[in-house]
């Protein structure tokens, strides 16, 4: 049977990078006693997760009666925890809000290998069919999620003023500057 990693709740669940900006290896890690799971993930799916967040947090928690032990927050800024063995690569990220338990619960598969555009030479294997990794959060920490996933975006190259392309520390070559144009 394939692994599925449940964190109901995790003592930890981060998003944090390895490796210089430009060069950098998004993650997602969940934490609960011993157990550590860590998966890959695209900076693409890591920006619009974080905003899908806060929306989904910030529309139910408007006129909602938020339970007192649920109010508390956090914020965890410390590194991803060692050894970071990547479980799989996230392909597909989905939500769902429980409310009776006010919980947010974040799921996160791997390719399955099945799209139908691929040239089947040029497709990686297919992880084992129901791999996931499925976390569940509280509104606070769901939130606290979501900002940790911003700030880890913001810490990389920089965009051009000009072009909105990263900047790199040994140069730029910016479409806009020299004219060339798509």
């Amino acid at each position: 049977m394939a692994p599925l990693y449940d964190f109901d709740p995790p003592a930890r669940f981060v998003a944090g990078t390895v490796g210089p900006p430009g060069q950098r290896t998004f993650f997602l890690q969940a934490r609960a006693g011993r157990r550590l799971v860590s998966v890959s993930c695209e900076k693409e799916q890591l920006a619009i997760l974080a905003d899908r967040i806060l929306d989904v947090v910030d529309e139910l928690e408007v006129g909602a009666e938020v339970p007192a032990e649920r109010e508390a927050g956090f914020v965890d800024d410390d590194p991803l925890d060692l050894p970071i063995e990547d479980e799989f690569r996230v392909r597909t990220l989905s939500l769902s809000w429980d409310p009776v338990r006010f919980t947010l619960v974040l799921e996160a598969r791997p390719d399955d290998g099945a799209d139908e555009g691929d040239d089947e030479q040029m497709r990686p294997a297919p992880a084992v069919a129901g791999d996931a990794l499925r976390v569940t959060l509280t509104a606070k920490a769901a939130r606290a999620f979501a900002r940790r996933c911003q700030r880890v975006i913001a810490s990389g190259r920089p965009p051009c003023p000009f072009c909105g392309l990263p900047l790199d520390v040994t140069g730029h070559v910016c479409p806009r500057a020299n004219g060339y144009r798509r």
